[in-house]
């Protein structure tokens, strides 16, 4: 399949797993951010296939995972107002919230619609004047730029019927907290390719400075992770520090700045919580004042939300790198795909789902206990 097979070539894998071990003298831990990534290390089995002493650390770059749980309560107390179409991205309806999903709430009547696009939402709102149709709005910056498309686009319809629930988060802030944090063992980045062909990555050069690690921007089929795993490993070795760009084929220095500009046009920086992680300063997008009548936060009253994560869930400590899904105990027994207790078990990009998916398993026990 070409433009795909040449990124799969097992030969070339090879090679660059022999060269990985001909420069390696050390061990070094590195985080790839992006759950994109993550499934395709785990699928290939590449973490498994590295040099002895280089470790993947799984990073926090799942955009449902990540999304609080505060914010799915209010998208639900949203959903079962008279009068209300709830939309959002398929992978969103069954990560649960504090009592329930949006799936089970549309099994019991609310109009919860998955849409492929905000603008579906749009024109759902053009086709039900007397409803209010409201778009769950989450992810990085990956998804800002389409989201505040939408948003524009109703403005310019004269929609009033239309509102975007936000919970979009930033991945520079991210990483400046996983660096900070104090148990952090991350010694270089591999960024993610596709936030990266918005951005840029300019904004990861005084993160490389600050901290002393590498960045490489990387994309998702497996010679890419492993390039980008080499040129990691290049710079700590020779004790360099700075970013370099792997997925040139998609990426340049300044990104998309049309797409920058649409976001900037719609949103302002604010902080924002992480579910399992907690409040990132400067790590989120909120609706500027000029589209605030498009806040479905403000448009719609639900009172205090008071959360409660399930006892067992473990997923903050997943998504800072401290654990790996085979770490926790209810990781394939009280937590699967089917009954899944957090996020990562949901996602098309959790690192639960990645582990599950792939087979891997959580090892015995040594009290005996299942």
């Amino acid at each position: 399949m070409r433009y795909l097979d040449e990124y799969r070539d097992p030969d070339l894998a090879r090679t660059l797993l022999a060269e990985l071990r001909r420069v390696t003298t050390r061990p070094w831990a590195l985080m790839e951010v992006c759950g994109g990534q993550t499934h395709t290390l785990v699928r290939q089995g590449i973490d498994e296939l590295l040099p002895g002493g280089i470790r993947m650390i799984h990073g926090p770059g799942c955009p449902v995972c990540v999304t609080p749980l505060e914010v799915l309560d209010r998208a639900m107390a949203i959903a079962q107002r008279p009068g209300v179409i709830l939309t959002s991205f398929g992978d969103m309806l069954r990560v649960p919230g504090s009592h329930t999903d949006l799936l089970a709430l549309r099994a019991r009547g609310a109009d919860v619609r998955v849409v492929y696009s905000p603008m579906d939402a749009v024109t759902l709102a053009k086709a039900y004047p007397d409803r209010q149709v409201v778009f769950l709005a989450v992810g990085f910056e990956t998804t800002a730029p389409a989201n505040a498309m939408a948003v524009r686009h109703a403005a310019t319809l004269g929609l009033t019927n239309f509102s975007v629930l936000v919970s979009h988060v930033l991945v520079p802030p991210a990483m400046t907290a996983v660096l900070r944090a104090p148990t952090c063992q991350v010694q270089g980045f591999l960024a993610a390719g596709h936030v990266c062909a918005v951005m840029g990555w300019t904004e990861y050069e005084p993160i490389a400075a600050e901290f002393r690690v590498p960045i490489v921007v990387t994309g998702f089929e497996p010679l890419d992770l492993l390039e980008g795993i080499l040129m990691a490993v290049r710079q700590l070795e020779s004790g360099e520090h700075r970013v370099q760009n792997q997925y040139a084929r998609a990426v340049r220095r300044d990104g998309n700045t049309a797409a920058q500009d649409a976001v900037r046009s719609v949103f302002r920086i604010t902080d924002r919580a992480w579910r399992g992680i907690g409040a990132i300063p400067d790590s989120g997008l909120t609706l500027t004042d000029e589209y605030a009548a498009f806040d479905a936060g403000r448009r719609f009253d639900v009172g205090r939300i008071v959360v409660r994560e399930h006892p067992e869930c473990v997923a903050g400590d997943i998504l800072t790198g401290d654990k790996v899904p085979t770490d926790c105990r209810a990781y394939g027994t009280a937590c699967t795909p089917r009954t899944p207790l957090g996020a990562p078990m949901v996602s098309a990009e959790g690192t639960c789902a990645a582990y599950y998916s792939a087979g891997r398993r959580r090892p015995p026990d040594p009290e005996g206990q299942p």
